[in-house]
């Protein structure tokens, strides 16, 4: 059985490019056909930034594409066609008043992503469009032109373009579970292997175990490699769990560890970031004669939290039991240096599954960055994580689905 749809674009995918892309359709008067197969719309959407939705980011467009480590450049056309800035003024436009916190994020002022979806899916599902709850299997392609797309149901739709915005690999639970990557292939795209990106990463340490959920704020992370050169650094939050570290620096600082299987990363946690070195020891001898009459155990209360105190002991050398006033020279040293730079051997990535984006995916060398269409198949378009361009966190990834969602659908 095939649907006839000639004359229509087809979107496959109703994420944030994917909406995107179908109401900026609609609003050029084209009839759509939105293909979701989950049922529900902006699924991925509604756990962002921890169910408050961090859209976009307030920085100016250099800063944003300073922003995006791999392939920035493919980016230029079409954050300066639909930038932050007009991003914003739609969701004003729409009722969705927005807030900025640390860092230029930008959340929506009700800290409810429903809000930012509920909003996109009406821009979405306008009078020309029909959304169609099935599973895009394929492609139809002729002549090196799209025909329109096979569905899981039996059914073909034809139609003169198709945009597809199906996500990475990333939180597969949503729908994302790297379709558009076997789309692109079947049109004869090379797609650089996807790999998980701003995701917690593994330690061969295990005393992190631990300290499983606690959570250290304003402290600053330095990742070096093998031969000790900085590959990374910020300065923010970030959370000890089962396996090893999380958190928005730690997230961020993921993004850097491009060959993490072939290179041995350490990460160096300043936990007194505030403080240069003759501060730290001034205040290490004040706490010191402070306690002086106490053992070291009960020293740190006023340095660290509670939880960490017996393992940072531990990792000193330290007897806990030893008295303050009885802490050698060398001793002192020891605590300063672990203050300072304590040490975490870093051994793998969390799983994609686990990873808010996706690095990789189609080539961007193959597609025209004006106009997102493929060079490879007339009427062929690619929006959003599907393609191999992603960014750090802070809104920059929603904004690089917004803005290649709009300029396909300017296009299509």
């Amino acid at each position: 059985m095939s649907v006839d749809s000639s004359g229509k674009v087809i979107v496959i995918g109703g994420g944030a490019a994917g909406l995107m892309a179908t109401g900026r359709l609609a609003e050029r008067g084209r009839q759509v056909v939105l293909v979701e197969k989950m049922g529900v719309l902006g699924k991925k959407l509604r756990i962002t930034g921890k169910g408050r939705c961090n859209i976009t980011n307030v920085c100016d467009i250099e800063d944003i594409i300073n922003n995006i480590p791999v392939n920035a450049s493919f980016m230029y056309s079409a954050l300066y066609t639909f930038s932050n800035t007009d991003l914003l003024k739609l969701f004003d436009a729409w009722g969705v008043p927005t807030k900025t916190e640390r860092g230029g994020r930008v959340f929506p002022a009700s800290d409810k992503a429903a809000d930012v979806v509920n909003a996109l899916k009406k821009y979405a599902l306008q009078k020309n469009v029909r959304l169609l709850c099935d599973e895009a299997t394929g492609l139809i392609i002729d002549n090196s032109t799209i025909r329109g797309v096979t569905l899981k149901s039996g059914n073909n739709i034809y139609g003169d373009s198709v945009i597809v915005a199906t996500g990475g690999k990333s939180y597969p639970i949503t729908g994302s579970t790297g379709a558009g990557y076997r789309f692109a292939k079947q049109a004869g795209h090379e797609v650089i292997t996807p790999k998980p990106s701003l995701v917690p990463l593994e330690t061969e340490e295990r005393w992190v175990c631990r300290l499983m959920g606690l959570s250290l704020k304003n402290v600053a992370i330095n990742v070096a490699d093998r031969n000790g050169r900085s590959v990374y650094r910020d300065f923010g939050e970030m959370l000890f769990t089962h396996f090893g570290v999380s958190g928005p620096v730690i997230l961020s600082a993921s993004a850097h560890l491009r060959d993490i299987e072939k290179s041995a990363y350490t990460l160096l946690i300043d936990l007194k970031p505030a403080l240069d070195d003759q501060q730290l020891d001034e205040r290490l001898l004040r706490d010191f004669e402070k306690f002086s009459r106490k053992r070291v155990l009960n020293a740190f209360d006023e340095l660290l939290p509670r939880k960490m105190i017996p393992i940072f002991i531990e990792l000193t050398g330290i007897d806990p039991h030893k008295p303050v006033n009885q802490i050698s020279r060398a001793e002192r040293r020891t605590v300063h240096s672990l203050l300072k730079a304590l040490p975490l051997r870093i051994k793998g990535m969390r799983p994609i599954s686990e990873a808010i984006i996706t690095s990789g995916g189609v080539d961007v060398r193959e597609l025209d960055p004006s106009t997102m269409q493929s060079r490879l198949v007339k009427g062929l378009y690619f929006a959003g994580e599907v393609i191999d361009v992603d960014a750090y966190t802070g809104g920059f990834n929603l904004q690089i689905a917004f803005s290649t969602g709009y300029l396909a659908g300017s296009n299509a």
